[in-house]
This record gives C-alpha cells, sequence and structure tokens, in this order.
C-alpha cells in the first residue's frame, strides 16, 4: 500500500466520502471527527481545526501516520502470545517524555501517513498473519480515523480484539466514543507527583486526568479476562520504574487497589534506560537498581495487588528484553 501525502482534507471531504461508505459509518465516528474541530482529542485541549489542517501540540495532522506495522512478540505473555499482537505503532504523541525509547516516531515524527481505508486493511492484513488482537501503539491523536477505519475493518471481516495501548494521559470525552469498541485498554500511570509529569512529560496535570482516564477504562471493560492464555477483554495498566521512585509508585498502587480492583493486572516495567533527553537530567542519567525494581513490585503486592507481570532482572541491564514473568511475588530472577 502507498502512504498518502495529502494533509489538505476538510470536513466537507471527509463528510462526503463517509456518506458514501453508509454502513461503514457510525455517529461515534461523526462525534470524534467533530472533536478535531477545535481540537480537545487530548486533555491538552490545544482547540485547533485538525479538520482544515491545523497542527496542534501532538503534531498530527488529518490522516494518520504510521510508522511500523507488524506482529509483535514483546508484549505480555497474554497480548503476545505464540501468534503475535498485531501491532500499528502510530507517529506523533500528546506527551513530551524526555526519556521516551521510542522518541524517533513519537517526538521526530518517523513515519508515513495514509488512507482511512488503508489503515483498516493493515488490521485485515495482520488479523490474517494469525495475529491475536490488533494493537494500536499510541493512538490517542488518531482517535477518529482508527475509529472510521475499524468500522470498515469490520465489515471485511475484522473479528480479533482491539487494544488501545496508550501513555495514560486520555480525554474522558474521547474515551466514551469508544465505549464497546475497544476491548483491552492497556494505559501507563507514569507518575503521582504532577510536578515530576510537568518535568519530564509537560504534563502538570497528568495524576489527576490519568485517573479519570483509567476510571473510565474500566468502567467499559473491568478485569482483564484471559482465555487459553490469551487476553480478551479487560484493563491491563503498564508501570515503568524510575529512578528515586520519580513514578512516585504507592499512590498509583494504591488508587488501582482501593479505586478500581485489587484484582487489576498490573504490568510493573524495569526497562528504563536513559535515552532521548535524560541526560540533561542528572536524577534520570542512570538505569534503576535491581533493590528499586524489587522494593517496587513487593510495594504493589503490599498493597494489594495481586495480578499481572513484571520483568525479569535481566532487563535492567538490558540482557533480556523483552521478557516477563506472571508472578508478581517471584523476585529472584
Amino acid at each position: 500500500m502507498q502512504a498518502k501525502t495529502s494533509n489538505n482534507l476538510t470536513l466537507v471531504t471527509l463528510l462526503q466520502v463517509s456518506s458514501c461508505w453508509g454502513e461503514y459509518m457510525d455517529d461515534r465516528v461523526k462525534k470524534a471527527y467533530k472533536l478535531m474541530e477545535k481540537c480537545r482529542i487530548c486533555p491538552r485541549k490545544c482547540g485547533v481545526n485538525r479538520l482544515k489542517g491545523g497542527i496542534g501540540f501532538c503534531k498530527a495532522g488529518i490522516l494518520p501516520m504510521v510508522s511500523s506495522i507488524h506482529a509483535h512478540f514483546g508484549e505480555e505473555p497474554p497480548i503476545s502470545g505464540h501468534k503475535g499482537s498485531g501491532a500499528i505503532f502510530f507517529t506523533h504523541c500528546s506527551l513530551r517524555c524526555v526519556f521516551c525509547q521510542n522518541h524517533p516516531i513519537s517526538q521526530s515524527g518517523e513515519g508515513h501517513e495514509f488512507s482511512i481505508e488503508d489503515l483498516a486493511k493493515m488490521m485485515i492484513e495482520l488479523q490474517s498473519q494469525g495475529c491475536h488482537n490488533i494493537n494500536f501503539v499510541t493512538p490517542t491523536h488518531y482517535m477518529p480515523e482508527i475509529l472510521e477505519a475499524v468500522f470498515i475493518a469490520r465489515d471485511k471481516g475484522l473479528m480479533v480484539p482491539l487494544v488501545y495501548n496508550c501513555g495514560g494521559y486520555e480525554s474522558v470525552e474521547a474515551l466514551e466514543i469508544l465505549d464497546g469498541i475497544i476491548d483491552i485498554y492497556m494505559p501507563d500511570m507514569k507518575y503521582s507527583d504532577n510536578a515530576a509529569a510537568k518535568k519530564y512529560s509537560n504534563a502538570p496535570d497528568y495524576f489527576e486526568i490519568n485517573k479519570a482516564a483509567v476510571k473510565e477504562m474500566y468502567r467499559q471493560v473491568g478485569d482483564l479476562k484471559i482465555e487459553n492464555g490469551i487476553a480478551k477483554k479487560g484493563l491491563l495498566i503498564r508501570h515503568l520504574v524510575l529512578p528515586d521512585n520519580l513514578s512516585g509508585s504507592r499512590e498509583i498502587f494504591k488508587f488501582i487497589a482501593g479505586e478500581l480492583s485489587p484484582d487489576t493486572y498490573v504490568n510493573i516495567m524495569a526497562q528504563y534506560y536513559p535515552c532521548h533527553l535524560a541526560h540533561n537530567f542528572p536524577e534520570l542519567d542512570r538505569r534503576i537498581t535491581a533493590k528499586e525494581f524489587t522494593d517496587t513490585v513487593k510495594l504493589a503486592r503490599d498493597m494489594g495487588l495481586k495480578n499481572g507481570f513484571r520483568q525479569v532482572m535481566g532487563t535492567i541491564k538490558r540482557k533480556r528484553i523483552p521478557e516477563w514473568t506472571d508472578n508478581l511475588k517471584q523476585l529472584d530472577t
């Protein structure tokens, strides 16, 4: 399929094209595109008219930009399974994490524009390869386009679960449009300290926004449901351990256990390493220690969280990436 290069679609054009598809469309798709008119798809609500070519904080235009498409075997065990997760990596991001490991994609704009129909074809192709799901990686700023493509793909036979793999900085208004569409939400919970969120991700209201978004996700899909080792529906939260507990793990685990459910699946990650702009921040300019990681895993367990995954110790020194265990009680490997 060929990358699209035009970025001059207007709302009138979109609605004319959409009206030709009839059964593919849904009121939610039109409602989602309406959010782009004075953009409020993400919590920044920057207000640009992306339907007329405006570019906001995320740097995304009207057409989806994709950096890569493949069967991904590096996700959590019930997401990747034995046939892979059908990952579609979207370009750009609504966050500005100084330690982002995917910064060439998220912040430097690596990728190509594709039509909505081509995006739908990607989903069908990944399903035909046997992937257990379609994994939208960093989808927030392209939610309307993804939603429209899903309707097209479903008409063409898309049946596998849909995974919304995001940074957790989400608009509840946008998430409500996805109710009944997304099967598995996989958000980050990066920080409980807004000062850290502002300093390292330019998101001064991160924790409040994050908690509200995750609550909405949980309302929609509930606890993670796994059948024959493969996730079918539910919430799986990711938490990256940062040096010196800059992520504020205790308050995050307290929120999960107390305001969601002790049965919530949590993935505790050891894969942090200083990259991108992290060298400008002495407190971030090192890997985490084994003790920092094991203390965080123990804290989750002590807070009553019993379901989930953690990366093995070799991850800390980048010796075994990625590798997971589903036993939060096991701390010795």
